[in-house]
């Protein structure tokens, strides 16, 4: 089994320069910030998911890749290794989550990770894959009041359209967490619509794209998924304090745990960073294979 991990570093001058070169939208913040604790999702997994084969960690370019990475143990892959050229540059998530299965090499069974997403406790690999079908929750959901909420709607009509079924008034949303994917599958799904998948592909987000959901969505039609949460702690930055997310840090009672991103103001966003960064340490002291 293999994790593949997409990456940004917002404060990148060259990765700035390219997007202000390349686009009409502002740079979103909260989607771009790099919070500085990618060497402790490496640390995590090398404590944590020992029965990983590989880490694949995919970046824009070679100004993005964090200085520390071992490339000995981490497979670096641009993004002009699979995605198709005349979709390049991208700052859109969904356009390069389309392409993972293209990574050479890759798995059969692998784990998509946000940069977010921390092992905290031992893991198995029955956690995420049994008997071949993978194991993450799944929700239903009738409405699409906002434009990620229409992006989930695309991908699940996306799937059903892929398998001749008829689309129903809800739409499938898989649980925020490490996505259990089958290479060949992705593959067999993107075959089937590359004309679509082609046409939603764009720079920067919008309404028309289709998400990584689409290959999630595509092996839960098939009865590929256990429909089971994998267990997970998530927590806001924008409502949680410092001092909650460190005590839990601390003292996890879930084996992964999600940090995600929101607009904050600058003190506070200071205040997290710092307290992230000196508990993860204390969580993740020792330096692991994947750094130099």
């Amino acid at each position: 089994m293999d994790i593949v991990i997409t990456f940004v570093n917002g404060l990148d001058p060259v990765w700035q320069r390219e997007y202000e070169r390349h686009t009409n939208t502002p740079i979103l913040e909260k989607r771009f910030r790099d919070w500085g604790t990618l060497k402790y999702l490496f640390r995590g997994i090398a404590k944590n998911m020992p029965f990983i084969r590989k880490v694949h960690l995919v970046v824009s370019g070679e100004s993005q890749v964090p200085e520390w990475i071992n490339r000995q143990e981490v497979n670096i892959v641009l993004h002009k290794d699979i995605i198709p050229a005349e979709h390049l540059p991208t700052f859109c998530s969904n356009t390069i989550e389309l392409h993972m299965h293209r990574i050479e090499g890759l798995d059969e069974e692998f784990l998509y990770f946000n940069d977010d997403i921390f092992p905290m406790l031992r893991c198995e690999p029955t956690d995420f894959f049994r008997d071949g079908k993978g194991i993450i929750g799944m929700s239903r959901h009738w409405f699409a009041p906002d434009m990620f909420k229409r992006i989930c709607r695309n991908s699940d009509r996306a799937a059903r359209k892929a398998l001749g079924l008829r689309t129903p008034l809800y739409f499938l949303r898989p649980q925020h967490i490490c996505a259990p994917m089958l290479r060949s599958e992705s593959k067999r799904v993107y075959d089937i619509l590359e004309k679509d998948i082609l046409a939603s592909l764009t720079s920067t987000r919008t309404e028309r794209n289709i998400t990584q959901y689409l290959f999630t969505d595509f092996l839960y039609l098939q009865g590929r998924i256990i429909a089971r949460r994998q267990p997970r702690r998530h927590f806001s930055v924008g409502i949680a304090s410092a001092e909650k997310i460190s005590k839990y840090l601390l003292n996890p009672d879930r084996k992964l745990v999600c940090i995600n991103d929101v607009k904050l103001s600058e003190e506070r966003y200071e205040k997290i960073h710092s307290a992230l960064h000196n508990t993860f340490q204390k969580v993740f002291p020792e330096k692991s294979k994947f750094e130099k």
